[in-house]
């Protein structure tokens, strides 16, 4: 059962948040204006590309490479083709995945890899393959990584990943419960500002500065318009959190970029909170999650007896739209 009190308790909040979500929300903003920097720094200001790239190939691993290949297809509209290269294994450890360029890419293409972690083997060699075919090659990654060193000998540009300031602490070992989740809000801005900067640089969308440090300060709105000190009445997020409990959110997304959101969302769900969702687009949403509002799903529904005692009975699951515009 969900306990809706537990939203109204910020030290129970802080105990019961083991990977520092919380604190990960509230320093997105600032993450954000960190990790613009530090693309200026590497050198992506200092860019003079000769045009666009004829497409645009991501890779890394989950979610962050599927998240930001999705947001990127949005955001360039169709400027360039943006291509997800999902990688092959038996696993998803780091030693077991592969990833392969696709047999047209060449000196016309660029290729970004996003590793959190910047130890993937697999990756390193995808770099080997686009040095050799003459890709263009930018990776964001931790510095002083394996990674980072491959892609500087690939001739590629390494622009450094922007990391928690508890991961930050020179000559300590990070506590288990300071080490970010692949899947935290942080790594999603870490990664994804330098390549807005990236993108922006070379035409294939609009994210200059002025948008980039608006995008930072509405983070920081919604940090403190949704932190766990505010009450759930007037806290969006809390509100959809107990909204949401005994659910199965079915996310509906209306335009490109919502749908990009709303995948991420679904992705978000499951790998942070362990609840499934689906996550679809308007207005092919109607069709595909018809049957689940009209069946077993749909909130009330209940095939047995009406009047039957239900006190020890679990919670039936429903379904519920959020709507993503």
């Amino acid at each position: 059962m969900f306990d809706e009190s537990l939203l109204d308790d910020p030290e129970a909040l802080s105990r019961a948040d083991l990977h520092g979500l919380l604190r990960g929300v509230a320093e997105s903003g600032a993450r954000v204006r960190t990790a613009a920097r530090n693309a200026a720094e590497a050198g992506v200001s200092a860019l003079r590309p000769d045009g666009r790239p004829r497409a645009v190939l991501v890779a890394g691993p989950a979610p962050a490479a599927a998240g930001t290949a999705d947001l990127l297809t949005a955001l360039a509209g169709g400027s360039a083709p943006v291509t997800l290269i999902r990688p092959t294994g038996v696993a998803p450890a780091a030693g077991a995945l592969r990833w392969a360029l696709p047999g047209w890419t060449g000196p016309l293409d660029l290729l970004l890899v996003v590793s959190p972690d910047g130890t993937e083997p697999g990756l390193a060699i995808l770099l080997e393959q686009a040095y050799r075919r003459g890709c263009s090659v930018v990776c964001v990654t931790p510095a002083g990584t394996p990674l980072a060193e491959a892609t500087a000998q690939a001739r590629g540009l390494a622009i450094p990943l922007t990391v928690s300031p508890a991961e930050t602490r020179t000559g300590d070992a990070v506590p288990d419960g300071d080490k970010e989740l692949p899947a935290g809000p942080g790594v999603l801005w870490s990664v994804v500002t330098p390549l807005l900067a990236l993108t922006d640089r070379i035409g294939l969308l609009t994210a200059d500065p002025a948008g980039v440090e608006s995008l930072a300060d509405r983070l920081d709105q919604v940090a403190e318009r949704c932190g766990p000190a505010i009450a759930t009445y007037s806290n969006p997020a809390k509100t959809l959190a107990a909204e949401l409990a005994g659910t199965l959110p079915l996310i509906w997304a209306e335009g490109d970029i919502a749908g990009a959101v709303g995948r991420h969302f679904a992705t978000l769900l499951a790998a942070l909170s362990g609840r499934p969702a689906l996550a679809a687009e308007l207005p092919e949403a109607l069709t595909a999650h018809g049957t689940l509002l009209a069946g077993d799903f749909a909130a009330g529904a209940d095939p047995e007896d009406f009047f039957r005692d239900r006190v020890e009975d679990p919670e039936a699951l429903h379904a519920r739209v959020v709507l993503l515009r």
